[in-house]
């Protein structure tokens, strides 16, 4: 079943589609729909903090002592239920839904030194669940309604983000776009579970675009994310006005590139007359990291050359083997960004992938060339299921650091091209290289009265 495009909805004169116009079974089909996903357990503590020598949660002066974890998200699925407990369905449309949702790692009984231990050691005793608490909608950005000036629970939406950034320690926001068969729960897990490695120490919003959360559904999944494109780029636009965040850094995993490739360049089109750097400085758009990235290798390629400049950064990480996007590919006829096959391109559209991975805001990172033991070849969710690799995300978004400065070790091709992989030795690089990194910083900070942007010389390490 296909989700219904929303100019076919009723709607009320704020352009939101009318829920009394829609019949009860269609809800109540994609509520259910939308809840039938297998549980989420706690991703394998990341390699770099399995040594005891570093430790985020120690440095988080503002840690509280919680199994539960609470993160921001915007939504474009249609809601039904109470403001403070909602329910998000398989329906879209184009307003923009804004809360908090509050996520518990275990259960009741966990105590909070117990999940410390098991988030720092290689070997848990026990597998943790997380479950969705709840989800509290604050303000709704409708699709005709103009952002001068904010409503009033814009306006309270924001007071809550911004002090959340305001409190933490390095001041950025970071946004999770989830893949294909993911509901709201699934998407919000993945977003905890990263924040919670970072020692809570980063503010993660998670971006719901509405998924059928159904393998066989695939073929819808892929049109809502082009649906969900333009959504997500007035979003970084409303993002982008309150000036908290030094930086927002985005995270895209498989299907989610779908959303993310096309919004950037769609967001860079509408501002066509101004300078990618007066874009850049506008948008404070940092670390734009693609997953496993679900998205048509050349399309990726173009929408790249449009964007790239108004990024600190852009990561594509590879797996020439990944088993997802084999069948992507098939489905689509042409290959993904994330396995892709380069006898698709031009010579002019190889020239410019080699000259960008020498010269330009761009890493290419090959998981399924390193030298990573237990590394499966047809992984797809190595982001998060592989400690190697879940290492290397958090470091680079916490630091902004670039792959040498990060203990990846890179190779030239045939033709040139720069390419990073992980070393056998990594898990000893990366920790050495967070404490050259924390030293950056401590001096960074004592030379600027403790006001200082994270270290990472911002630009690629070649």
């Amino acid at each position: 079943m296909i989700a219904r495009n929303p100019s076919s909805f009723p709607r009320n004169d704020q352009g939101r589609p009318a829920l009394s116009g829609l019949p009860f079974w269609t809800l109540l089909f994609s509520l259910l729909l939308g809840g039938c996903q297998p549980t989420v357990y706690l991703m394998p503590t990341p390699v770099a903090l399995r040594t005891g020598e570093l430790d985020p949660f120690k440095g988080n002066p503002n840690l509280e002592a919680t199994n539960r974890v609470r993160i921001f998200y915007a939504t474009n699925r249609v809601p039904i239920g109470p403001e403070n407990q909602r329910f998000y369905t398989l329906a879209h449309e184009e307003a923009i839904h804004l809360g908090e949702a509050e996520l518990e790692i275990g259960s009741e009984q966990t105590l909070w030194e117990k999940l410390y231990a098991g988030s720092t050691v290689a070997e848990r005793e026990e597998k943790w669940p997380l479950r969705l608490l709840g989800a509290r909608e604050v303000a709704t950005l409708w699709s005709r309604q103009t952002m001068e000036p904010l409503s009033p629970e814009l306006e309270r939406f924001f007071e809550r983000l911004n002090a959340r950034i305001d409190a933490s320690l390095h001041r950025e926001l970071t946004i999770y776009i989830h893949g294909a068969n993911n509901n709201f729960y699934r998407g919000s897990a993945q977003a905890a579970q990263f924040q919670h490695f970072t020692g809570h120490n980063a503010v993660v919003l998670l971006f719901a675009w509405p998924s059928a959360a159904n393998l066989f559904r695939y073929g819808t999944d892929v049109m809502n994310t082009a649906e969900s494109a333009p959504v997500l780029g007035r979003l970084l636009t409303l993002l982008a006005r309150p000036r908290t965040a030094r930086h927002i850094n985005i995270l895209a995993y498989s299907a989610g590139a779908m959303v993310l490739s096309p919004g950037l360049r769609q967001l860079r089109n509408l501002d066509g007359k101004e300078s990618p750097e007066t874009l850049r400085q506008k948008l404070r758009l940092g670390e734009i990291y693609y997953a496993a990235p679900d998205v048509d290798f050349r399309s990726f390629l173009h929408d790249l050359s449009e964007y790239k400049e108004m990024t600190c950064n852009v990561t594509l990480t590879v797996n020439l083997e990944d088993s997802v996007l084999g069948l992507a590919q098939d489905f689509h006829g042409t290959s993904r960004a994330g396995r892709p096959d380069l006898e698709e391109l031009s010579l002019e559209e190889t020239r410019w992938l080699i000259e960008a991975s020498r010269h330009t805001v761009f890493d290419i990172i090959d998981v399924g060339n390193s030298e990573i033991p237990g590394f499966p070849s047809g992984s797809h969710g190595f982001w998060y299921q592989h400690p190697w690799v879940s290492s290397d995300v958090l470091v680079q978004f916490l630091y902004h650091a670039r792959p040498a400065e990060r203990g990846l070790a890179r190779y030239r091709t045939e033709k040139d091209a720069i390419i990073w992989y992980f070393p056998e030795d990594y898990p000893e690089r990366v920790v050495e290289a967070v404490k050259r990194l924390d030293a950056a910083r401590r001096q960074a900070c004592q030379q600027d009265g403790g006001n200082a942007p994270p270290p990472g010389n911002g630009a690629p390490g070649r």
